[in-house]
């Protein structure tokens, strides 16, 4: 069959489809021609910051990967793995869908939780858990409740359509997100250890099938529209924004694991990001291997779709799968079980050479590796310069701010902050208990906790970022988040194991934006070496912005979202952060410092944002959280709960709110009492304890050499501080319970 192929493109064609022009020079070097038009798009899509990470993967490959339980290091298979004892593995990833969400909410956030879901079945294992981060704008703002409405309904049909419980999460609001929000979804499954199915494709001759969902026209060139920022003009490219059928999904799953349960299977991608165009260069490049593909042959949901359309379709509810020859009856046998599509588009090729043919005419020839991160894919050294902010930042000074005559009125004010009071508005419309698998304990824990069948092990799972810290120290910011999931593990009952993470930045061009990306790898390197949570993987989320007028625009907070896993070695172990009897002692762990920076209190009861990030040492925080471990197994602690957001009272507020219980607590003469009580200064953990434990306890803590207080004990229902009233458990629950749903109606 002759090789006719279509007109050349120009520069101009590279440009128009945001490609640099010393990109298209590059093109044309590596397959000794000019491209035509397929040809171009495919590399548009494939050298996307999205797919590529063009200018983040020089400081991503600085990560620390290696660790000791670590089955798939970063960017060798769809997720990470790690081995968490008695034959299983979990693997875990999250990822963003910021832009379509930004575009069609809804539509943006359910395509979101099954990307994220079909990364980890794809590799064979079951998804047991969800969770989400989400960052929105300015509450009073009508677009900001639209967004958060349309995100939360999305997440929650999606995921409980399809029967994974949401069983954590966190929201955020700031005025940076008002334009862009962030809407990370994480997802982790459960497989035996030496069960993984690869992203890979060899053996010359073995057919390629297309299964699942038929190819439309949503989503076509959804990579490349992630990949450039939001403007005005953006709701020009709705056909970005996938379409999701989370029934289908259900069904592509069922039928995913009884394959991988067979010897079928040479290897599988989901189709993401960049569609068919994607999966086929990806798996032919890690297998070294080509491909010749029929577009012809891809089950289409419309008529008359054109070939790039069809290359370029981020359709969901899709799989690539590469399988032996002589097993495609079998294979064939499973899909139409499941009712879904399963048809033969390719075969495999010696030549690693993708050849895309449409109706026998071959449209789009191109060398595999040329396509892929770490083949021919471009990678830049972006300049980053420090912005004039942070030394700004630096300058603050607690002596110049007063200090409040009504403690109380603090108190009440942060209960009703947005970035403090209940999500139960959000976290109401998800099921988070389909499966059964969230495990039920005396009450709430600072880490979800998952249920491991026929074990005596859990998992327990956070996803933790305080993007004002990021914003005020990005290195620092960074390190805090990771020390925070970290925290929140341990506090539960667990050890961490590793981390993926979720990397929300500005335009990459902007040196300011750049200097804090590389600031926040800086700080998540120094942070997960210290607490052994090797890095697996991820995604990185250039192009997040807000415009604030006059055709201004400026960055999202630099968002570097942590998605830790650990491991509760024993149920029993599992501990909650709700005060369990009246009468028992409450400690603080940990120092408070005269610090306010960066508080949630100093922010919005002062209306002072420029502060440097919260006080901070690693050495400090690895020491507390071993000895939070060290205690709880010892069988001494009640409950646990680290100090966040909103300080020292709202942890001691959420503790007491579970069982309708008070507390009666001192502050410390030598800090101001509204650091002390609304600061949040790190390597702090409240924890309560029986009186009859309390000599094994203070035993415990002189060994460790660690800061520790008395702060008072548990009461019956009534707030004391200092012996002022702080009202009552019911009045400041009302609020802490509906100040969401009242903003949002």
């Amino acid at each position: 069959m002759e090789n006719t192929l279509l007109a050349p493109t120009t520069v101009e064609d590279a440009k128009d489809l945001g490609l640099l022009p010393e990109e298209f020079e590059v093109i044309k070097e590596h397959m000794g021609r000019t491209p035509n038009f397929n040809e171009l798009n495919i590399y548009s899509v494939m050298w996307s910051e999205h797919c590529s990470y063009k200018n983040s993967i020089k400081w991503l490959k600085t990560l620390p990967k290696k660790g000791p339980h670590m089955l798939v290091e970063a960017g060798e298979e769809n997720a990470g793995l790690v081995d968490i004892g008695d034959g299983l593995a979990c693997a875990f990833k999250i990822e963003s869908h910021n832009h379509p969400s930004a575009l069609e909410p809804y539509q943006g956030a359910a395509t979101g939780v099954g990307g994220i879901n079909r990364d980890i079945f794809t590799m064979g294992a079951r998804p047991v858990a969800q969770l989400n981060s989400l960052r929105f704008g300015d509450l009073s703002l009508d677009r900001t409740k639209w967004l958060l409405k349309g995100v939360v309904k999305g997440i929650g049909d999606y995921g409980n359509a399809f029967g994974i419980p949401t069983v954590g999460g966190e929201v955020y609001f700031d005025k940076s997100y008002n334009t862009n929000p962030l809407v990370n979804a994480f997802s982790a499954g459960i497989m035996k250890v030496g069960k993984m199915i690869s992203a890979v494709s060899r053996g010359e001759g073995n057919p390629v099938y297309i299964v699942g969902s038929a190819t439309g026209k949503d989503g076509i060139a959804g990579a490349a529209f992630a990949s450039k920022d939001l403007t005005e003009d953006s709701s020009d490219d709705l056909p970005s924004v996938q379409v999701g059928d989370p029934f289908q999904e259900k069904l592509l799953l069922e039928a995913t694991l009884e394959l991988a349960e067979t010897d079928c299977i040479v290897g599988m991608q989901d189709m993401g990001a960049a569609g068919i165009t994607c999966s086929t260069s990806e798996m032919s490049a890690a297998g070294e291997h080509g491909m010749i593909i029929h577009l012809d042959k891809v089950p289409t949901r419309q008529a008359d779709m054109k070939p790039w359309e069809i290359l370029l379709s981020e359709s969901q509810e899709r799989m690539l799968v590469v399988v032996h020859k002589g097993k495609e009856d079998e294979v064939k046998a499973i899909f139409d079980k499941w009712d879904l599509n399963c048809e033969q588009i390719g075969e495999v090729t010696k030549e690693p050479v993708l050849k895309y043919y449409f109706h026998e005419e071959l449209i789009a020839e191109v060398p595999a590796e040329s396509l892929v991160l770490g083949g021919g894919a471009p990678v830049y050294e972006r300049e980053y310069k420090e912005p004039a902010y942070y030394q700004e930042y630096k300058k603050f000074d607690i002596n110049n701010v007063k200090q409040p005559d009504n403690l109380k009125d603090v108190a009440y004010h942060l209960i009703q902050r947005p970035n403090i009071a209940s999500k139960r508005f959000i976290y109401n419309q998800y099921d988070s208990m389909v499966g059964t698998v969230n495990m039920s304990t005396n009450g709430p824990t600072d880490a979800a906790i998952v249920n491991l069948k026929d074990t005596n092990k859990a998992l327990a799972i956070t996803v933790d970022c305080n993007a004002r810290y990021v914003n005020a120290d990005p290195e620092v910011g960074t390190a805090i988040a990771v020390s925070e999931a970290a925290r929140n593990i341990v506090c539960s009952g667990g050890e961490p194991s590793a981390i993926t993470n979720c990397l929300n930045f500005g335009n990459p061009y902007s040196p300011e934006v750049y200097w804090q990306f590389v600031g926040a790898i800086k700080g998540m390197s120094k942070a997960c070496e210290k607490f052994q949570t090797p890095v697996t993987g991820g995604n990185v989320s250039f192009y997040n912005q807000t415009a604030i007028g006059n055709n201004k625009i400026e960055p999202v907070f630099p968002t570097p979202t942590i998605g830790m896993l650990g491991v509760v070695q024993d149920k029993k172990l599992i501990t909650s952060t709700a005060f369990k009897y009246k009468g028992d002692l409450i400690f603080l762990i940990g120092e408070a410092h005269d610090d306010i920076s960066s508080s949630e209190y100093l922010v919005s009861y002062h209306s002072i944002e420029e502060s440097p990030a919260p006080h901070f040492d690693i050495e400090e925080e690895y020491a507390v959280q071993q000895q939070v471990k060290q205690l709880i197994s010892e069988g001494i602690v009640q409950s646990a709960h680290d100090v966040s957001e909103g300080g020292l009272f709202i942890t001691l507020l959420e503790s007491a709110m579970t069982n309708n219980l008070g507390f009666d607590v001192l502050t410390d003469s030598e800090v101001r009492e509204d650091a002390y009580l609304f600061g949040e200064s790190q390597s702090r953990v409240v924890i309560s304890i029986n009186e009859d434990d309390e000599d094994d306890f203070v035993d415990s803590m002189m060994r460790s050499g660690l800061r520790f207080t008395l702060l008072g004990h548990v009461t019956k229902g009534d707030l004391r501080v200092d012996d002022e009233n702080f009202g009552t458990i019911e009045e400041a629950k009302e609020l802490y319970d509906t100040t969401l749903e009242k903003l949002l109606a």
